[in-house]
């Protein structure tokens, strides 16, 4: 069958320039976590000023991890999938191009207003108006890049995958614009159009779904493309696939009112979050399971292959941290973990170990395809990247999970006339050794970014992009 087939079959440029920034932006905003988790055990590296203090660099460095690094990870993967799986090019190179400037334009405007303390203090939804419009501008472009991509598909199927990532833009899109209604009083100063327990509420909807479709749904529509195309084999089972799609965008919308246990938040609302989250474990697994699945009859690719590892590893710490999160959903075990460093190692059990790692693997896989090599430059720096990612991981959550479980039995120890056993500072002071070991934990991960530029930018330099185009080129043609 004869098909006119555009020059280049696909648009592999903006896939080449999200996949450049996501490493980029991994090594700030990694290496800023590090710089902030170690003021934590030097408090003096605050330097006495107001931008460079923990309250106001703490958020900069999650909206440089989750939208910066995660963000382009999710747009460079979705591009790269959507195309190879419709078999067709992006509808739009120029509104494709608009959502890599626009994106990178947003991050610029956080690095630049949040150190200056201008914030919604709306945790993940922190900047201000001027940027949060400019936000929802380049992701309703970002859908109708992809959406329309789907319309003038080749195949007649849509591949799972790409439900997952229309699920995280059309989830995100809504979240977003919601969650930012708000009268402004200046060009950096607004006010939340809801008020009280509503405010909260309606931010933690928001919240726990920017983990829930953001930080989990987009980056299900990465595993579901690139742990098959890793292995060589087909998805364990595409039945499953579909059952975990529905299920998991059904329940995880619900999932939020978890965060304000014990709050003014009516107790209903409460009960309600802590029985979803409950419930959310099953398609968690599901989809876990499925993945690892996947690998039957291919485990022995993992002594040789460590982007194949990347990706497993990825799919062991979803599978724990989505056994984690129900469970620290339930009001009593709630009562003990809230507010200390147990969430926060649950978090990033969560984005190091499943959002950062299969986003490394899903790169290393991508970037020698964009650029017209056969494999990265060098495996062994991928072997070693990957131990010291596992390692620091791993340090980072053991030693969280110490000091969390430390501080909530201190914070609530009495003495028998019912005054506190202990007071704020010893339950700090109690906390050092486990904020060294983080620090250490997280420099690990960050010194493995920065392997991984090394790797990207000596893989980017003998490449050959006509020659990727043109592989694309004749994959297409070979389809029809």
């Amino acid at each position: 069958m004869s098909t006119a087939i555009s020059p280049t079959a696909y648009n592999y440029k903006v896939v080449r320039q999200f996949a450049i920034m996501t490493v980029v932006w991994g090594i700030l905003g990694m290496g800023l976590g590090v710089f902030i988790a170690s003021q934590l055990v030097w408090p003096e590296l605050n330097f006495g000023l107001p931008w460079t203090t923990f309250g106001r660099l703490r958020p900069l460095h999650t909206n440089l991890v989750i939208f910066a690094f995660g963000g382009c990870a999710l747009f460079a993967t979705s591009y790269y999938v959507v195309q190879r799986t419709c078999q067709t090019r992006l509808i739009s190179d120029s509104l494709a191009a608009f959502t890599f400037w626009g994106w990178q334009a947003v991050i610029v405007g956080a690095i630049v207003t949040l150190p200056l303390g201008y914030t919604t203090t709306k945790e993940y939804a922190e900047l201000e108006w001027p940027l949060a419009i400019l936000l929802a501008i380049v992701w309703v472009t970002y859908g109708l890049v992809f959406f329309g991509t789907i319309t003038k598909r080749k195949t007649k199927h849509i591949y799972v995958g790409n439900w997952f990532y229309g699920a995280f833009i059309v989830v995100t899109a809504m979240l977003h614009i919601v969650n930012h209604a708000s009268l402004p009083v200046s060009f950096f100063k607004s006010y939340s159009a809801y008020a009280g327990a509503t405010d909260a509420m309606i931010q933690w909807w928001y919240g726990h779904n920017a983990v829930g479709f953001f930080l989990t749904t987009g980056f299900l529509g990465m595993m579901y493309y690139f742990v098959p195309k890793q292995a060589e084999r087909p998805i364990y089972s595409y039945r499953l696939s579909i059952v975990h799609f529905w299920a998991l965008i059904t329940l995880y919308i619900w999932a939020g009112p978890h965060h304000l246990h014990y709050t003014a938040l009516p107790d209903w609302a409460q009960s309600l979050g802590m029985a979803m989250s409950i419930i959310l474990l099953a398609p968690s697994w599901g989809g876990m399971i499925n993945g690892m699945m996947t690998l039957s009859g291919a485990w022995h690719k993992l002594r040789t292959d460590p982007i194949l590892r990347f990706l497993v590893v990825s799919l062991a710490f979803y599978g724990m941290s989505t056994f984690e999160g129900p469970m620290m959903a339930i009001k009593t075990v709630n009562s003990l973990s809230h507010y200390t460093d147990w969430t926060i190692g649950h978090v990033h059990a969560g984005a190091l170990g499943w959002v950062a790692m299969i986003s490394i693997g899903a790169l290393y896989h991508l970037i020698p395809k964009v650029f017209g090599r056969q494999q990265m430059h060098s495996i062994g720096l991928i072997n070693t990247h990957f131990w010291l990612a596992t390692i620091g991981t791993v340090l980072y959550i053991a030693s969280m999970w110490v000091n969390g479980i430390t501080q909530g039995l201190m914070w609530r120890a009495i003495n028998d006339d019912g005054t506190l056993t202990y007071s704020f500072v010893e339950a700090l002071q109690a906390s050092h050794p486990g904020f060294i070991v983080r620090a250490l934990g997280g420099a690990f991960f960050a010194a493995g970014m920065l392997i991984m530029a090394y790797n990207v930018f000596r893989t980017v330099r003998a490449s050959n992009p006509a020659e990727a185009e043109a592989a694309a080129q004749i994959a297409v043609v070979g389809a029809h």
